[in-house]
């Protein structure tokens, strides 16, 4: 027998803490490897953390609605395998508050290997109100952009454990609203804040949006206030400049044999598959052909160190209803055809709108690619998702007239024109290497073949 930690896990390149929501099983529960343990929020989604051991829970260290920072010890394990090797010894608790008595140490704790790095903004969420009752980051967020006060919130039933307000409790009592079966509540209170409770170490790494004091607005203004989510993002995006020299590659590419491709297999792809057929899948194809030719675009760095990744997992740039982002992943893009990417891609797309992505859909991702194109903007200069080290923006596809080169000459037509834009950092990826690569890409969907089939 041997004593593990169970540490918070990572949910996603760019969240590094989560809150408990509630806890599965309880001390001296029995439970299985990869049997969910407890039930973990962050702004982006709500997901189970399974176990990764065979045994006992023999203490819980974190209670619900505590804030927890990515990879501190939430429980005890005692396993049912001896550890060969052990490592360091339990840490007392950070919190003198748990659901169990501790336990008496008869064996070193082995800490389970996860892959930290230092939030750069640790504050806790504000997840109870004046009554005590617990509601998840996520139902925040969505009460402050819904402009919902804590105190209208407290009216609603919640249909989670022991009456938790789940988020699609919070949809249903909005749209109810929109369709005027509850009348409009008075705001008594401002809404939802998440106030900080910051230690002066923590104090010390806040952003300079945060720590600067109030200003003095005149004249006809409307003050919004960021919710974490955009805090979050907003540091990243700094971070990322402050860490990568960013550089940008620009190509026009002609999709004409593209645009003619999809036009003419789009409704057969939505009666046989049920799921649009859109550029994005293709254009993923052509960025995954391109790595395999450049793998060197499909790095990440560590010190001194490149890290080249085997695995080609492509991170796909999604806009939220809130107007926020998130890049949840295609792990092993590689390995799927036309038909798999563009259900995968579908697939992300929704659930990241509806709030529904898991832990692991955020994860892993080593080259990302961002569709400025869908909002009619031709080119754009993206910053790098770290700790990647290049991302690709794709154009809008615009008909223009183009020079034509046939046996006969060259002569004038009306083509189907995009730009691609590579940001990649100029630390390990120079501009042959950046440009080529995007000349690669652009390559491949010049070249795509137009009698190519969908259906095997």
């Amino acid at each position: 027998m041997a004593l593990v930690e169970l540490v918070m896990p990572k949910m996603g390149e760019s969240v590094m803490e989560g809150t408990i929501l509630n806890w599965l099983k309880k001390p001296g529960d029995r439970i299985q490897q990869d049997e969910s343990v407890l039930e973990v929020a962050t702004d982006k989604v709500d997901t189970e953390v399974p176990s990764p051991f065979n045994g006992i829970l023999k203490e819980i260290r974190a209670t619900q609605g505590q804030v927890v920072q990515v990879g501190s010890a939430i429980a005890i394990i005692e396993t049912d395998v001896a550890q060969a090797a052990v490592s360091e010894p339990v840490v007392p608790a950070v919190t003198p508050q748990t659901t169990a008595a501790p336990v008496q140490q008869t064996a070193p704790v082995q800490k389970t290997p996860v892959e930290y790095t230092a939030p750069a903004h640790t504050s806790p969420h504000q997840g109870s109100s004046k009554n005590g009752r617990f509601y998840s980051p996520l139902v925040l967020n969505i009460a402050r952009q819904e402009n919902i006060s804590l105190a209208e919130v407290e009216t609603i039933a919640g249909t989670g454990k022991d009456g938790r307000v789940t988020k699609n409790d919070l949809f249903d009592y909005i749209q109810a609203k929109k369709d005027g079966k509850i009348a409009p509540a008075k705001q008594e209170q401002p809404v939802i804040e998440q106030a900080p409770q910051e230690d002066k170490k923590a104090a010390a790494t806040e952003p300079a949006y945060v720590s600067k004091p109030a200003a003095s607005h005149g004249g006809n203004v409307e003050i919004i206030q960021m919710d974490r989510m955009r805090k979050m993002i907003a540091d990243r995006m700094v971070e990322s400049k402050r860490i990568s020299p960013h550089v940008t590659s620009f190509v026009e590419a002609d999709v004409t044999n593209i645009v003619y491709w999809r036009n003419r297999w789009k409704n057969d792809f939505m009666e046989h598959e049920n799921v649009a057929l859109t550029f994005t899948p293709i254009f993923i194809e052509a960025v995954v052909k391109a790595i395999k030719d450049y793998p060197m675009v499909n790095i990440s760095i560590e010190d001194d160190k490149i890290i080249v990744k085997k695995d080609i997992n492509i991170g796909i740039a999604v806009a939220l209803p809130s107007g926020n982002l998130i890049v949840p992943v295609i792990k092993n893009a590689d390995q799927l055809n036309i038909v798999g990417l563009t259900k995968k891609v579908n697939d992300l797309a929704k659930r990241a709108r509806q709030n529904k992505l898991t832990a692991d859909d955020l994860s892993g991702g080593t080259y990302t690619v961002s569709n400025v194109g869908s909002f009619g903007n031709l080119m754009g200069t993206p910053i790098i998702v770290q700790p990647q080290a290049a991302i690709l923006a794709l154009g809008a596809v615009v008909k223009k007239p183009a020079v034509i080169e046939t046996p006969q000459g060259d002569t004038l037509g009306i083509r189907h024109m995009m730009f691609l834009s590579h940001s990649y950092d100029h630390r390990v990826i120079d501009g042959s290497l950046g440009g080529m690569f995007v000349r690669r890409v652009a390559d491949y969907l010049e070249n795509f073949d137009v009698n190519r089939k969908i259906f095997v």
